[in-house]
């Protein structure tokens, strides 16, 4: 029974054969089965696969299901709201909003609001519709003397080189018509960054990839070089990252062009390994210091780090190191481990790291607890594509919002989940030109202004709804929370510290274990 389509097509093409004395017309079933008569011979004698060996041609339809199935599933299958890592759903209203027509949905709610867990934004009846169309948030401790005035929403961390060049600059174009700020990612600042003339945030990984020495530790004068343009507007040290925190990274000298040597500071077609830990830096005073030389060579921007949380006890000997030293980080980034457009291990997207809200309720807690909130800055990203997702975040703590893969839709991305293969169907998380080729950058980079200029708009109706003036002004308190247990306020669900809890009465806080155990000469617990 196995073998029987492959049998077929012998007999098939023998009987094509003998037609094509009648008619030049069976010449097309005489090359169909004649192709699938070679692939069967092929499937046979081949000694990698045993499945195609015992189910010549048939076997084949199980690679061509798997090879679909996460558009079959997308289209077809899955409902409004089923879908991961973003559901439809989501992603039309994405798109919807990146074409500037009307996102809004007909006949109530696809959730099931009544089932826990489920969250809602408390409306007040002093309700109103706010004057500001572009909330702004002021970046830089005391002492910093340049300032940043970034928009609420912003574009993450995506290095040139997983994007392509078309992507990049389409960003960084749309970026520069909304005033709005886009992180290069760890691959340096690329030609395409500054084509678009968008402010920058330039993001230093363990590479030091535009700034890195023939070692491939960090170089001071390249930095100052780079940090120095005008577009960039802040430096960002990614400690970690959502998608693989704890994880290095290689670039295979294959992948190392022209351009992306360029950007990156490294030889063309030699691999390049990028550390799990940095070196500039090893414990967290070494870090301060570090962070203190970045803000001097920049010329007084605004510099801070990324991270996403895992042992608390590290990030809060940070909080003891920047209490020690005077020296504070202008902002901290949480990223969260759902993931990102980095392609990681399974066990990294699922199991390593805090997911955003666990970790942005913990970052404000200790920096809150250290009476550093008022200084420092907290930007998050992790799925934040809705004005919901959104006003839930600054609602615990956040100042302001990143997206990655809010932006990836923007450009037209389909979620084909083929990033990591070279093999984007739009183009976009490619460096193959002919598939570049597809996404236009002028239109790409309207729909991406518009889809910033629509979702700030949705959050400022949200914002008002809750009867608030700013972002700014959204407290744990206009959150409500339903579990299967309780209904309460976000400020009741989680337990939240108030300015100076850790310095004063640490032992009385949920963190105080933690607290004891970290250290500002080192990022090992004590003891």
């Amino acid at each position: 029974m196995r073998f029987i389509p492959f049998f077929l097509s012998i007999a098939f093409l023998v009987l094509s054969c003998g037609g094509l004395s009648q008619s030049s017309w069976f010449a097309i079933p005489v090359i169909l089965f004649g192709l699938l008569v070679g692939l069967g011979l092929y499937d046979i004698l081949q000694p990698k696969h045993a499945l195609w060996r015992n189910f010549p041609i048939l076997a084949r339809v199980r690679w061509l299901a798997e090879e679909l199935r996460p558009f079959l599933r997308s289209y077809i299958v899955e409902s409004e709201t089923e879908g991961r890592p973003f559901n439809h759903e989501e992603r039309a209203m994405v798109y919807r909003r990146s074409k500037d027509v009307s996102s809004v949905e007909p006949f109530g709610s696809h959730l099931d609001i009544g089932q826990p867990p489920y969250e809602w934004l408390s409306h007040s009846i002093a309700a109103r519709h706010p004057e500001e169309t572009d909330p702004r948030i002021l970046i830089g401790a005391p002492g910093t003397s340049r300032p940043y005035s970034a928009s609420v929403f912003n574009i993450s961390a995506m290095s040139f080189g997983s994007l392509g060049a078309h992507a990049i600059e389409a960003l960084n174009r749309g970026a520069a018509k909304g005033g709005f700020f886009h992180d290069t990612g760890e691959g340096g600042v690329s030609r395409y960054h500054k084509a678009g003339g968008g402010d920058l945030v330039w993001e230093l990984g363990s590479g030091y990839f535009g700034c890195r020495a023939k070692d491939g530790g960090f170089d001071p004068v390249r930095f100052q070089e780079t940090a120095s343009l005008d577009q960039v507007k802040m430096i960002e040290i990614k400690l970690s990252q959502g998608a693989k925190p704890g994880h290095g990274g290689v670039l295979p000298g294959s992948k190392v062009t022209e351009e992306i040597a360029e950007a990156r500071g490294i030889p063309i077609g030699e691999t390049c390994f990028s550390p799990p830990n940095h070196t500039a830096f090893s414990n967290p005073l070494e870090l301060l210091h570090f962070i203190a030389r970045l803000r001097e060579l920049s010329g007084g921007k605004p510099v801070g780090f990324k991270l996403c949380i895992g042992n608390r006890w590290e990030f809060l000997a940070i909080c003891k190191a920047m209490l020690e030293t005077g020296i504070k980080a202008d902002f901290v980034v949480v990223d969260g481990a759902e993931g990102g457009t980095g392609a990681a291990p399974a066990e990294f997207l699922d199991h390593i790291g805090a997911p955003l809200r666990e970790g942005l309720l913990f970052t404000r807690n200790a920096l809150v607890g250290c009476g550093l909130k008022d200084d420092i800055k907290i930007g998050v990203s992790g799925k934040q594509i809705s004005a919901y997702n959104m006003a839930s975040s600054l609602a615990l703590g956040a100042d302001w919002i990143n997206t990655a893969r809010g932006f990836m839709f923007s450009l037209g991305c389909i979620q084909s989940l083929n990033c990591h293969k070279n093999t984007c169907p739009t183009g976009i998380a490619t460096t193959d030109q002919s598939r570049q080729r597809g996404l236009v950058v002028a239109d790409k980079a309207e729909r991406v202004y518009q889809f910033h200029k629509n979702t700030v708009a949705a959050l400022m109706e949200v914002v008002g709804a809750v009867g608030c003036a700013h972002p700014s002004e959204l407290l744990p308190r206009h959150l409500i929370r339903k579990t299967a247990e309780s209904t309460m306020p976000a400020s009741m669900a989680y337990p939240m510290l108030n300015t100076g809890d850790l310095l004063e009465t640490p032992k009385v806080t949920h963190l105080h274990r933690a607290w004891e155990l970290a250290s500002s000469n080192s990022f090992d617990p004590k003891g």
